[in-house]
């Protein structure tokens, strides 16, 4: 198996090529989709995947597909450094569990240590974390070697970022690395992210 992710500005983009992948034959078992909460995702009646003993806001949600889809199973948890998220899928729970087996206040690089313990490279990984703080989604899976050239067409297709891009524009404010201390952006930070985004697009 290989671990195939992407970043995407839209969440709507990001809910494409879940859906796409599921089409392809993907299991919804070996997708997740995280995003961030202030992109208003309807989490109404689905839950709120709350630990006991997780620290301070913090949730997990171990949420598999089941018969509606990956998406039918989002729901909310919160990420250190992040803030909530709507989230469902292995990663999910993966960097729920890191939390919720910490003291409180989190566990270092739980989203970070999520990828990395599944093959996403180190530096990538903390780009991921990052654009998921200033209001992205990142969409993940585990795909067999015979349907990877298939799943990576599948997510290119639904606009995602470019890694190194977005890097260097990080880069550009003085950032090194995603920081499970830092406060969450605000709905204004992420506003004016996606503001430069699109700028740096034209």
């Amino acid at each position: 198996m290989r671990t195939i992710t992407r970043l995407y500005d839209s969440y709507d983009d990001a809910k494409a090529a879940v859906k796409s992948l599921e089409d392809a034959g993907i299991p919804s078992d070996d997708i997740s989709i995280v995003t961030n909460k202030a992109n208003g995702v309807d989490v109404e009646g689905q839950g709120t995947y709350a630990a006991e003993g997780a620290g301070t806001g913090a949730g997990v949600g171990a949420v598999a597909g089941g018969a509606g889809g990956l998406l039918a199973g989002l729901g909310i948890m919160a990420i250190p450094g992040v803030g909530p998220v709507v989230a469902a899928g292995w990663l999910a729970a993966t960097a729920a569990g890191a939390v919720a087996g910490a003291v409180a206040g989190g566990a270092v690089g739980g989203i970070v240590g999520a990828m990395i313990s599944e093959g996403v490279p180190e530096d990538e990984a903390h780009v991921y974390a990052e654009g998921i703080r200033r209001g992205g989604s990142v969409v993940t899976a585990r795909v067999e070697e015979a349907k990877l050239p298939e799943a990576q067409a599948i997510l290119d297709r639904s606009r995602p970022v470019d890694i190194a891009s977005r890097r260097a524009l990080y880069a550009e404010e003085g950032w090194t690395r995603f920081d499970e201390a830092a406060e969450p952006y605000t709905p204004e930070q992420i506003e004016a992210e996606r503001q430069r985004y699109r700028m740096n697009r034209l």
